[in-house]
């Protein structure tokens, strides 16, 4: 019985592609592709001739009978989204979930994910994460969906686009307050740009979004953690200064760490025997 791939591509650079990804692309019949203009550029470079069809948001209804039919009648599918695993926040959720029901055999080519690769180059807890996906477009239900979470322990893993991102964070320090974040922009491309602080300091940083953007945000459990007592900043300090970290070096660490004010952390700082 022929399959369907499930096949992640790169979320920016090509050389990310994995060598059965490669593989499995050049053994399919075709590939339904979500940007067939993108997954072209992908197939040239590494000299792959499968033909594609296009399947997207606008199009994913009425050409699924069809691609099903191509399954039972003609041969294997490769599934591609325009970057990253298919059906995570993008086409193909309809596709898979109608194959599995008709005994078609659904085939994971795992790969590159804008979701674990922002978590893992966050420097927050990475133990339990929820991901909202892209946030709804209107403050009202953004705020609706931010509030059903507030108390979430895990780190939240939030996907944003530039002309929309400063509305979102907006909305993130008004229903969060000013967490801990990490906004990744462009990942894996030549702009790639890693952020971290506060809520509040990305909305300055960011004035002028470009690209596509990754927001990581500390959980609940994560900010009643920085809550830590005198006696704790005391410890760490004296751990950052036997460490060889200069004065500067260590508040700066502590102040993004707990959101306390430096001028506080220095006078903590001169007290340390």
């Amino acid at each position: 019985m022929s399959s369907l791939y499930v096949v992640a591509t790169p979320i920016g650079n090509l050389e990310d592609i994995s060598l059965r990804a490669l593989r499995i692309l050049r053994m399919v019949k075709l590939i339904a592709a979500e940007d067939t203009r993108k997954t072209r550029k992908l197939l040239n470079a590494y000299d792959i001739k499968t033909p594609l069809t296009s399947y997207h948001e606008h199009n994913k209804w009425s050409k699924l009978e069809n691609l099903l039919h191509f399954i039972a009648e003609e041969g294997d599918l490769a599934l591609v989204s325009e970057a990253g695993m298919p059906g995570i926040s993008d086409p193909g959720y309809e596709l898979i979930v109608a194959a599995g029901e008709r005994g078609i055999p659904v085939i994971p080519i795992p790969g590159p994910s804008v979701v674990t690769t922002a978590v893992a180059v966050s420097g927050l807890p990475a133990q339990r994460i929820t991901y909202l996906g892209f946030l709804p477009r209107v403050s009202r239900e953004r705020k609706q969906l931010l509030k059903s979470v507030v108390d979430d322990p895990g780190t939240l893993v939030v996907l944003e686009a530039p002309h929309r991102l400063k509305f979102a964070l907006k909305d993130l320090l008004t229903v969060l307050g000013d967490r801990r974040m990490t906004v990744c922009r462009e990942l894996t491309k030549v702009h790639e740009e890693i952020y971290r602080g506060r809520i509040s300091q990305s909305m300055e940083h960011f004035s002028e979004p470009r690209g596509e953007f990754t927001l990581v945000i500390a959980g609940s459990q994560a900010t009643g953690e920085e809550k830590k007592q005198p006696g704790d900043i005391e410890h760490r300090l004296k751990q950052l200064r036997r460490d060889g970290k200069s004065a500067k070096e260590a508040i700066s660490i502590i102040s993004e760490e707990t959101g306390l004010a430096r001028r506080e952390l220095y006078r903590i700082w001169l007290t340390l025997a």
